[in-house]
């Protein structure tokens, strides 16, 4: 089938991406809001310390669709002569609030617990408190599924990490029951020491994220991927060499820069051609791929480097 990969293809896949984000963000707030709303109102009539813990973790991962929201609304803005490279950080960004926020949750969380410990309160409902803390795994494993699902078709790792996120919440809410039958068998505490063991899933959770975010915001990109882009550009007819190769993240697209070596006697429309054909296959093979900067190199002689005009330019850190 014809196809094409100019500027107004690109930009078109990028907006459908993020309204695909937007649309999983909406959807998973509202679950997610449902889903913390029933297990409040058991925790008012149970007490329960541990189904507290859960029901404010489920709260904060509500929470942190509203950013992500703001953030996939802003990367279908235009580029513009200050950000050149378009609003896609948002994303990045937005990923620093989720760890904010899974941050606030464990601390409040595991105060909550502790405290309890030290101050055992009685549990009413212990009926209610299982219901509810089933309730809230099916919530979360249903918000888990789509996230990831969205996240993964259209490259969010934000996304992504949110859903597994969400998922981790739905694991916490079967410990939650856990505590519950703890205390319906005559041991009282379990409901504390529940609440505490999901505290460090939530820490659990954070570290993940946390490293997820700052490789994004520090342009790491999956070597894989970066194999399989340096592979495809040798396999393309004409290149000699490829001088170097960087990719970076930005939001939920991949940007390109190469160098290619070509023959040296290959007039420019020739050169251009064969930049063009490295371009679109990297487009072809590079999941998530927006756009590629090619820079064409003549092969010289040994010992010559057509670069030593701007060899003290360099960048000696790569």
């Amino acid at each position: 089938m014809p196809h094409s990969h100019d500027a107004a293809d690109s930009v078109d896949s990028a907006l459908e991406a993020s309204a695909d984000g937007i649309r999983a963000v909406k959807i998973s707030l509202v679950a997610l809001l449902a889903t913390g709303i029933v297990q409040a109102v058991v925790v008012v009539v149970t007490g329960s310390v541990a189904l507290l813990a859960d029901t404010i973790h489920n709260f904060s991962d509500a929470l942190t669709a509203v950013p992500l929201w703001i953030a996939f609304v802003l990367s279908r803005r235009s580029p513009t002569r200050r950000y050149t490279y378009g609003y896609g950080r948002a994303e990045d960004l937005a990923g620093v609030f989720v760890v904010a926020m899974i941050t606030l949750s464990a601390i409040v969380a595991g105060y909550e617990s502790i405290r309890r410990l030290f101050d055992p309160q009685p549990i009413n409902n212990l009926g209610v408190l299982i219901a509810a803390g089933l309730i809230g795994f099916i919530g979360n494993e249903l918000v888990a599924v789509y996230r990831i699902r969205v996240g993964r078709r259209i490259g969010s790792a934000a996304l992504v990490a949110d859903g597994l996120h969400a998922r981790t919440d739905g694991f916490t809410s079967l410990a939650v029951v856990v505590g519950a039958v703890g205390v319906l068998l005559g041991f009282p505490l379990a409901d504390p020491i529940i609440g505490i063991l999901i505290t460090v899933a939530i820490l659990v959770v954070l570290r993940g994220a946390a490293r997820d975010i700052y490789r994004r915001l520090m342009d790491a990109v999956e070597p894989e991927i970066v194999d399989q882009a340096d592979a495809v550009l040798r396999a393309v007819a004409g290149v000699r060499d490829a001088e170097h190769l960087r990719l970076r993240w930005i939001g939920h697209r991949i940007r390109a820069e190469a160098g290619l070596v070509v023959d040296p006697t290959l007039t420019v429309v020739e050169g251009h051609a064969i930049a063009s054909e490295a371009e679109h296959a990297l487009l072809h093979h590079v999941p998530k791929l927006v756009a590629a900067t090619m820079h064409v190199s003549p092969a010289g002689p040994a010992g010559r480097d057509h670069h030593d005009r701007i060899a003290h330019h360099a960048d000696t850190t790569t």
